[in-house]
């Protein structure tokens, strides 16, 4: 509460928890109440961590009729109040996540889900450093057609991609001054933007740290800031993995390291192969990759994205200093040997990324097994393993997965399920363009 008593010019708060979707689903308070959040919390129902991409109840869940569509409780986390500077009055939000009645964690939610993880590593005497870089397009949605929006300071829109282009970036110098303003007002901790290979794409690295849950919450806080920002320069901005069907996808790139008890990095052998330990947690990401695909690509359009020759991968494999593979060593100094994973597009729930990620490695840590020989070349050619290339085939993948079972309560898994078999029922009664419009602002 110190916070709002340091900014009274705030006068409404929102409370937000992220659905399975990375969804914000929350409420709007007075200020002058929020002190009760922090003593009772809010309540929803369990359902809401459940709703559908549409916002829609899972048709059959028993978290509805069947037990009474009962509420659970909902806490702030430590976050703490953050502002919402793309709001035009001065608003803040309180990130919450849910629980029981009787305090326990509810499994569903996402941010649980991934503080489960972080307590797996904690419990072996380790902590995972997480960053995240995150790729998103800027786009006039106002005709039938998406384009780029013309640049604020000389009224043109560029038709191509610029890679690493600092005409590109300067274009849009307002938005990106105003987005680094903001983050610091947000404590995200944003680090280098360039633009990517797409028509007003770029991508905006968040800084390496070691709190796991904080990582999380700066991606998906970054996604609901760019988002908003954009519209008060008057066009969208997207994370949806495939906008244009001619230009790359957005992708989210997550880079980890792993500190012991003394802090030091167990990836790191002081050899450039880095060491068995990093070898081991490549073999719990490789085995659990397949039926972690639902979660890397939770929509029916971020399987546009997973094509060959389209700058992500599609084949199961590793390989040191390639951005072909799917799992990427990145040459480094040694004391920063770290895995880039390289699957997800930009429109996941980043709980249930990072924790997916974190889990699969624990898990082959736990295992101690060995991953087949790292690719050298180029990926795409190399026969590996394949991805599921549809919808349809990851959600089975997903379902009968045994290294999930390891990673997410069984609550969580089957929750995810009705979720995306309602949303592959529904998604197919949509044009192209219903689809389009439905992704670009939700995801």
């Amino acid at each position: 509460m110190d916070w709002l008593r340091e900014h009274p010019e705030v006068r409404t708060i929102r409370v937000a928890a992220a659905d399975l979707n990375g969804v914000a689903r929350g409420k709007r308070i007075p200020a002058r109440f929020a002190s009760k959040v922090f003593t009772d919390g809010t309540r929803f129902p369990f359902s809401v961590m459940n709703l559908d991409i549409w916002g829609e109840d899972i048709e059959d869940s028993p978290l509805v009729f069947e037990t009474g569509d009962v509420d659970g409780v909902l806490m702030p986390t430590e976050r703490g109040f953050v502002p919402m500077p793309w709001l035009d009055a001065p608003t803040a939000l309180l990130p919450i996540w849910m629980f029981h009645m009787d305090g326990r964690p509810y499994a569903g939610d996402p941010r649980q889900a991934l503080a489960s993880v972080v307590h797996r590593y904690a419990d072996a005497g380790l902590t995972p450093v997480v960053a995240t870089e995150l790729e998103f397009f800027l786009i006039d949605d106002s005709g039938t057609k998406l384009r780029v929006p013309p640049s604020p300071r000389s009224g043109k829109r560029r038709t191509g991609g610029e890679i690493l282009s600092l005409r590109a970036l300067d274009a849009f110098d307002t938005f990106f001054t105003a987005l680094y303003e903001a983050c610091e007002e947000m404590d995200i901790p944003a680090d280098t933007a360039i633009s990517e290979a797409g028509p007003g794409q770029f991508e905006i690295n968040l800084v390496h740290q070691g709190d796991a849950l904080k990582a999380a919450d700066d991606t998906w806080l970054f996604k609901m800031l760019v988002k908003g920002l954009a519209r008060r320069y008057g066009f969208a901005a997207s994370f949806m993995a495939k906008p244009y069907d001619m230009w790359s996808g957005n992708g989210m790139h997550m880079h980890f390291s792993v500190l012991d008890t003394q802090g030091r990095n167990i990836f790191n052998d002081g050899t450039p192969e880095g060491s068995e330990e990093m070898r081991h947690a490549v073999a719990g990401l490789l085995e659990a990759m397949p039926g972690s695909t639902l979660i890397f690509a939770p929509h029916e359009n971020s399987y546009d994205r997973l094509v060959p020759n389209e700058h992500a991968p599609t084949g199961i494999g590793w390989a040191f200093e390639n951005r072909t593979a799917a799992l990427r060593i990145p040459a480094s100094r040694p004391v920063a040997r770290r895995i880039e994973h390289r699957v997800a597009g930009g429109d996941v729930n980043p709980y249930l990324m990072i924790a997916a990620v974190l889990g699969a490695a624990l898990n082959g840590l736990e295992d101690r097994k060995s991953p087949p020989a790292p690719i050298i070349g180029n990926a795409y050619e190399q026969g590996l393993p394949q991805l599921p290339g549809t919808w349809e085939d990851a959600i089975e993948a997903f379902s009968t997965c045994p290294s999930l079972r390891r990673i997410f309560h069984a609550e969580l898994i089957e929750n995810y399920l009705m979720t995306k078999r309602q949303e592959i029922h529904y998604m197919a009664e949509l044009s192209d363009q219903e689809q389009s419009e439905l992704y670009l602002e939700t995801v």
